[in-house]
């Protein structure tokens, strides 16, 4: 099965390669090419974390500080996959951090990952399974670690049709640190060694946000509904809501971040095809906030790595990828400064959510019901915030999973 596996996706990658070099910005072709085929800077020795996006990347911070301070003299190691988590990841990880693309997952080109990096331990933030890789690994006695771990039901469902290749891959990695123990109980029933599977938290919930907000966000006067991570249809259900809400609310302002960069020119278009006015984050430029507010009452985020800052400012916070089907984006951003959380009905990716609707901490709302629901808090503020209130209460409880982590990396770890 690894060779079959080895042979489609070394074939995928033929077909694909040129068309994803080609899509990178001009800047990181030579990066992304050099990387991903194994051409990393050579270390004696090292710690390897691998986080494939922002929101991996984001969760993995507070665990990469703790590292650095831990082992300042080891190298550290961070790959991901997308353009977006390579910026986050070099703008949030620690000094020292080298931030490079996860290589394919080919034999060779691994060999020659492995041989310059030299790893000591491989650590995989939320459960990306790569099969060459964790087998090399072991071949290596390099510990495969999983932390953060997750595992949706759609996902659990798929693999357990390939559970006879899934045990052999779960079979590299030493220890799987999951965010919940429904998300052991999925990676058992696909196949993992059940004396290697732990529950040991949610990152998230450890994040530090900046308390410090951006200085434009100062401008904004009235009530402000912050829509983060969107995705394609959820902007008009959202634009829709608004607009039904501002003639109640004439102040009210609605910050529009879609969860992918590539989006920002379509969203624009949506908005001016809606003829709402609006201001793009990046035409700000060094605007005199105090002497000019803002006149327009949307704002499009078309920046990386700042929503969870500006959920400060929000009074209601609506979390995108939860209306359209597909799994849900993270909830725990606006939690961390206690504001009210509206969600679809599809949050399959962050089962913990359940806890925070039964407490009265956040809101699943239908699509058809959404701009009622913003409505109705924006027309009790009382309600709005002490929702907020136990957002963030929630959330203070269930930190500590970083310091899980480490101890459990702790054990694995051996360096000369």
């Amino acid at each position: 099965m690894f060779f079959l596996y080895s042979i489609l996706y070394t074939l995928a990658i033929f077909l694909l390669f040129i068309p994803q070099c080609l899509k990178r910005p001009k800047e990181l072709r030579w990066k992304w090419v050099r990387e991903k085929l194994g051409r990393l800077s050579e270390m004696e020795q090292s710690i390897w974390v691998h986080a494939v996006s922002v929101g991996e990347v984001n969760a993995a911070i507070q665990l990469l500080i703790r590292l650095r301070k831990k082992y300042p003299d080891v190298p550290i190691v961070l790959s991901t996959i997308t353009d977006t988590g390579q910026k986050v990841a070099s703008d949030k990880a620690p000094e020292g951090v080298r931030v490079v693309y996860l290589p394919f997952d080919i034999h060779w080109i691994l060999n020659r990952s492995f041989r310059r990096v030299k790893p000591k331990i491989l650590i995989v933030i939320e459960t990306e399974l790569w099969p060459n890789i964790f087998r090399l690994a072991n071949k290596r006695t390099v510990p495969v670690i999983i932390l953060n771990g997750r595992i949706s039901e759609k996902s659990s469902q798929g693999y357990k049709k390939i559970s006879f290749f899934m045990k052999r891959v779960f079979s590299y990695v030493a220890v799987f640190g999951m965010q919940s123990r429904l998300d052991a109980e999925r990676l058992k029933a696909i196949g993992a060694d059940e004396k290697k599977v732990q529950v040991s938290g949610n990152f998230k919930f450890d994040m530090e946000v900046s308390g410090k907000m951006p200085a434009w966000t100062a401008a904004i006067k009235g009530p402000v509904i912050v829509a983060g991570s969107t995705h394609r249809g959820e902007e008009e259900l959202v634009i829709s809501a608004y607009l039904e809400n501002l003639g109640k609310f004439p102040d009210l302002m609605l910050i529009l971040a879609p969860r992918h960069p590539e989006r920002f020119r379509e969203v624009a278009e949506l908005l001016r095809g809606r003829k709402v006015p609006f201001v793009k984050r990046s035409e700000l430029g060094n605007r005199d906030f105090i002497r000019e507010p803002f006149k327009e009452k949307v704002l499009l985020l078309d920046s990386v790595g700042e929503l969870s800052s500006v959920y400060g400012i929000a009074d209601i916070a609506v979390v995108g990828k939860s209306f359209i089907g597909i799994g849900g984006q993270n909830p725990l951003e606006p939690a961390y400064w206690g504001k009210p959380i509206l969600c679809g009905p599809h949050m399959e990716n962050f089962p913990f959510m359940q806890e925070f609707y039964d407490a009265g901490a956040a809101f699943e709302v239908e699509p058809s019901l959404l701009a009622e629901k913003i409505g109705a808090l924006l027309a009790a503020p009382d309600i709005a915030k002490a929702a907020g209130e136990k957002a963030g209460t929630l959330y203070a409880s269930k930190s500590g999973a970083v310091v899980k982590a480490l101890e459990i990396i702790e054990k694995y770890i051996h360096l000369n």
